[in-house]
This record gives structure tokens, C-alpha cells and sequence, in this order.
């Protein structure tokens, strides 16, 4: 971050923990004029019957006094249960395994919050993301936003943030852009922030470390059915098609041919490799099987951050999965090129597990040109 002074106005959007705290002790020492919003997005209750968000808000707050900078509190519950978990559950129970981390990153922490903080007269909202964001100027010098992977390339968080517009970029700072994971752990220290120590949270966005099967029973019936391999031998039964993931490990099934095996081989591990909705049947096999990977994949509902489709046939890469390395691809218009509503991808090497209701993100040279969902 630059060192001179100025009195822009920003918002930083403190979670509690050690990146978004780090966050908002970068634009401090910057000089901007520095306010730290908590936000309830979820109003659960914990094992001990307390709000599940409040420890992390005693920690932002602890950290807006150690900053000396004044500190909001937001509910945006209502807007979090609409656009994230109403939808995350329609997907499960539609059979596919959908991300609400990219849901709430489009239309919660940079559509809601970002429209509430413009209103409030913010001129930026910043955030603890591992992302960078550049600016260059269109042939007409209008101002264009790139969304590119930060310097930290483990913690690179653009696969959650590629749904993003050109609107909500350009009112939004990643401070953390130019640092790893170390020496934001480092600053955190020599910054003397009271969460500088603490572990990184796990789980369903705003939700925590909650069992996902547990979670979505809290609105999905179980549908028991057939557990199959492939060949169609039925070998056991499932509560319900929604609470499985494609490539998931499945155990309590006995592999196939097993008697006539030797030990080794019947203790190979088994996996999801397909959900029939026609029939209500889940299917299993081993790693190996053909099912469980491929090289074509469709995509559909496509976002490009630039707000206009690259040209076709694109050689890129592409990231299926949230810290995937980057995989070499071609992608193809499937819809006319005028719509670009869906896409064909072609991967130099087969794919695992490629679940539908995920997100495949497109890169190329280091940017972040968008995505859609896999069909």
C-alpha cells in the first residue's frame, strides 16, 4: 500500500479474523479515512445456544479498538437467506452441489453491502480476499477493471470472485493483493492486532464448521434409493441424492466382486461417480472408473467481468474448483455466438469429479476473465 495521506472515505469489512484485520491496518497506515463494518448474515445458534456470530464480532470489535477506528454493525440476514442459502438449497435438492461462497460474494458482500456503503457515502468498500484488481483505459478512456491472481497464488481467492462486474470492482479494495498468507501473519504481529494468532475458519460462508449432510436436513427429506455400480448391481441404499457430491469418498458399501477379490483389492475405496434423478439411484465405483472423469465439460449461465465475451475458440485456463491448479483448455461457444449462453470446455487432461451446480472459472495470463456454472 502506498504511504501518502489522503482522507478517502472506506469501509473495511471486518470478519473477525486475522486477513480482513490486516485489511483494514493497511489502509490505516495509508491514510484513508478507515471505518470497519460487521455484518450478521446468519442468525443460527451455537452448541452453547449463543448467536453463532458472536465471537467473531467481540474479535472485530476488539480489533476496531486496537486500530482506533470506528466500528458498524450490519444485518443482512434476510438478503444472506434470499440470495445464498434459499438458493443453495433449491440446487441440492435439484441434485446438484452448488458453491454459497460465490453466491454471496455476487449479490451479498459486493451487491448488498457494496450498495449500502455507497450509500453511506463510502467511496470504497475493502475486503480481507486474496485477489487483485487492475485498472486500464478502454479506446474511448473509459476506466476497465481486470480481476488477476494476487501474489499469493495458494490463497488466490479469485475462482470465489469471478462473478463480479465492472460496477462492483470498481468501487472495491483487495489491500492484500501484493501479500501471502506469511506475512499478513507477520504484519498481524508486528501490528500487535488482537487476532494475529488466530486460526482460519472453516465452512459454510457466515455458517461455520457445520456437517453439511446435518445442514441441508434442515429443509431437504430424505429420499432413500439404490446405491449402484455401474454395472448396475445394486449393493445398498442412500438417504437422499441431495446430500451426496460427485467424487465424494462413500464408504459402508462393499466393492464390487468383492468374494471373489482378494483383500486388497476389496478394500479398494469406492466413490460417487454419478446421481440418476430418473431413478433415484447413486452410483459408486472406484477411482479408476471411466465415470469419474472427462474431458468435456458445459457450461452454463457464463459472467465475463468485462461485461463482453473474449473471442471463440479461446486456448486458456480453466480452474474447476476452489485452489485447483489451472488447467489447460479450449473453450467453445455451444448457444449462438450472439447469446455466448453456454460453452463447451476441452481439457488437455481428463478431469475428476467435475460436479454440476460448481463453478468452472476461465483464466488467461494471469486474469480472471469469468465463468458459468457446470451443467
Amino acid at each position: 500500500m502506498a504511504t501518502s495521506k489522503h482522507s478517502k472515505k472506506v469501509l473495511v469489512a471486518l470478519s473477525g479474523g486475522v486477513d480482513s484485520a490486516v485489511t483494514a491496518a493497511l489502509l490505516v497506515k495509508a491514510g484513508y479515512a478507515v471505518t470497519a463494518v460487521f455484518v450478521i448474515n446468519y442468525e443460527g445458534k451455537n452448541a452453547f445456544g449463543e448467536d453463532c456470530y458472536v465471537h467473531e464480532y467481540r474479535d472485530a470489535v476488539r480489533v476496531a479498538a486496537h486500530l482506533n477506528i470506528p466500528i458498524l454493525k450490519w444485518n443482512f440476514a434476510k438478503e444472506y437467506r434470499e440470495y445464498v442459502l434459499d438458493q443453495m438449497f433449491a440446487e441440492y435438492e435439484a441434485g446438484r452441489t452448488p458453491n454459497p461462497d460465490v453466491l454471496c460474494n455476487k449479490f451479498v458482500k459486493f451487491g448488498s453491502w457494496l450498495a449500502k456503503a455507497r450509500e453511506l457515502g463510502f467511496e470504497y468498500m475493502a475486503t480481507g480476499h486474496y485477489a487483485k484488481k487492475s485498472e486500464v483505459l478502454s479506446p474511448k478512456s473509459q476506466a476497465l477493471f481486470s480481476l488477476r491472481i494476487p501474489k499469493d497464488t495458494v490463497k488466490d481467492q479469485t475462482y470465489f470472485l469471478h462473478q463480479l462486474s465492472q460496477e462492483q470492482l470498481k468501487y472495491t479494495l483487495f489491500p492484500l493483493t501484493d501479500y501471502t498468507k506469511p506475512e499478513v501473519r507477520k504484519l498481524a504481529e508486528k501490528c500487535k492486532l488482537p487476532v494475529a494468532t488466530k486460526e482460519e475458519s472453516m465452512g459454510i460462508c457466515f455458517i461455520g464448521e457445520v456437517p453439511m449432510k446435518e445442514f441441508l436436513e434442515q429443509r431437504i427429506k430424505k429420499t432413500p434409493g439404490n446405491i449402484v455400480f455401474s454395472t448396475g448391481e445394486v449393493v445398498g441404499q442412500h438417504d437422499g441424492l441431495p446430500f451426496y457430491t460427485i467424487g465424494q469418498r462413500h464408504l459402508g458399501v462393499p466393492s464390487p466382486k468383492a468374494k471373489v477379490q482378494s483383500p486388497p483389492e476389496s478394500n479398494r475405496p469406492l466413490y460417487v461417480l454419478a446421481k440418476r434423478a430418473e431413478t433415484n439411484e447413486l452410483v459408486v465405483g472406484h477411482e479408476d472408473d471411466p465415470l469419474l472423469n472427462t474431458r468435456e465439460i458445459t457450461v452454463e449461465n457464463i459472467h465475463w467481468i468485462s461485461g463482453q465475451p473474449p473471442v471463440f475458440p479461446l486456448q486458456c485456463q480453466v480452474r474447476l474448483r476452489h485452489r485447483q491448479e489451472l488447467q489447460e483448455c479450449v473453450v467453445e461457444v455451444l448457444s449462438p455466438e450472439s447469446e455466448v449462453r453456454s460453452l463447451l470446455v476441452r481439457c488437455a487432461e481428463a478431469q475428476r469429479a467435475v460436479t454440476p451446480g460448481q463453478f468452472a472459472v476461465v483464466y488467461k495470463d494471469g486474469e480472471c476473465l469469468g465463468g458459468g456454472v457446470i451443467r
